[in-house]
């Protein structure tokens, strides 16, 4: 082929590398020939979904040859009501990944600057660099968001400012005085993402609850998900929740039918299932207990979280990566997060963690 097809890309394209996901089990059992593999590597619920969402996506199978509702009425009224929002206020996404990337698609003009932390989740950049956006990376406080950093980088070039609360990888959170108190700083022309996808993890008093917010910023959009918590990660589906202006041009760029059939109906089931939602946050508890007490006894540093992960200092990270694998462990690596000598291990199960502390005592050498 005499043409190069990267040279038709648009500029902010071409430089993009593909979003790397965790290994899957089944990759990891065939490539080095283990079996009963565990994987903590993508802050899924080890629970799995709610039994009401299970039978919810089961009563609509024979249903799959009609297209989904377009407009998510049933789930947008469920969000409603569990929310205190109005259905105008909801912008549903296949994952809260699509509302990251429509805020981007409706705010960034090529050239426009969008501000997130250094050490942040990894679609910031993604998406901030398809639109043609300059994205500026404040550096990290205590591996958390600097919010004085983040307010100084704030010029008349910028459209567009993440801020993830819990942040992803590091488990770092915010207080609902030191965000308000940064809102007041942002000029309303600056939109700010409060990316909330593992909200309902949280047990701090005072985390900044984005919702408690919407009503005095409207330039604020908040974005949650039901990958985590809720364990439908394999479905893919999250929202946002804005000013209803805000939503309507959210939903402008909005694909059709973006939310497939059984998500719709799995998450309006979940919503409806408290004593799921509570038996994951015990669990998530527990198993963060139990990961801090191993991580102590091996004398290693980790970095304080409120997510359903944890991050752990090991060192050779790699190296340790490695090691796990071959016993069957797969966690995840974040030097592309800017932290090479880190692993982050998602909450599992109390035997699934006991078997990664196993792992990980053999790895370091520490028998």
């Amino acid at each position: 082929m005499s043409i190069d097809i990267l040279q038709l890309a648009v500029p902010g394209v071409r430089g993009l590398l593909p979003y790397q996901p965790g290994k899957p089990l089944a990759e990891l059992e065939r490539e080095y020939g283990v079996r009963n593999a565990i994987k903590l590597a993508s802050n899924e619920n080890p629970l799995g979904p709610s039994p009401k969402a299970l039978a919810a996506v089961t009563a609509l199978l024979p249903a799959l040859a009609r297209y989904p509702d377009g407009g998510g009425f049933a789930l947008k009224r469920a969000l409603s009501e569990k929310l205190q929002v109005t259905a105008a206020q909801i912008t549903l996404g296949n994952g809260s990944n699509d509302i990251l990337e429509f805020s981007a698609r409706v705010f960034v003009n090529p050239g426009d600057e969008v501000i997130f932390s250094a050490h942040a989740f990894a679609v910031y950049p993604i998406v901030t660099q398809a639109v043609g956006g300059r994205a500026v990376i404040t550096p990290a406080q205590h591996w958390g968001h600097d919010l004085t950093a983040m307010q100084r980088a704030i010029t008349s070039a910028t459209r567009l400012i993440f801020i993830a609360n819990p942040n992803n990888p590091t488990g770092t959170w915010l207080s609902q005085a030191a965000l308000r108190g940064f809102l007041q700083t942002v000029p309303e022309r600056v939109m700010v993402v409060l990316d909330e996808a593992y909200f309902d993890y949280v047990e701090e008093p005072d985390y900044a609850d984005g919702m408690a917010l919407l009503r005095d910023y409207p330039n604020l959009i908040v974005a949650r998900t039901f990958s985590k918590a809720y364990g439908l990660a394999g479905l893919r589906v999250g929202y946002g929740v804005s000013n209803d202006r805000v939503a309507d041009l959210l939903n402008r760029v909005r694909q059709p039918f973006n939310v497939n059939t059984l998500a719709l109906a799995a998450a309006a089931a979940a919503l409806d299932d408290d004593e799921h939602l509570q038996r994951t946050r015990a669990l998530n508890s527990t198993g963060m207990q139990q990961l801090i007490a191993g991580f102590r006894a091996l004398r290693l540093e980790y970095i304080p979280s409120v997510g359903n992960f944890i991050c752990v200092h090991v060192g050779q990270a790699a190296a340790v990566y490695e090691k796990l694998l071959r016993a069957g462990v797969i966690v995840r690596p974040v030097a592309n997060y800017g932290m090479p000598e880190h692993l982050r291990i998602t909450i599992g199960l109390e035997q699934e963690n006991r078997r990664f502390l196993e792992a990980l005592q053999q790895a370091l050498g520490r028998d």
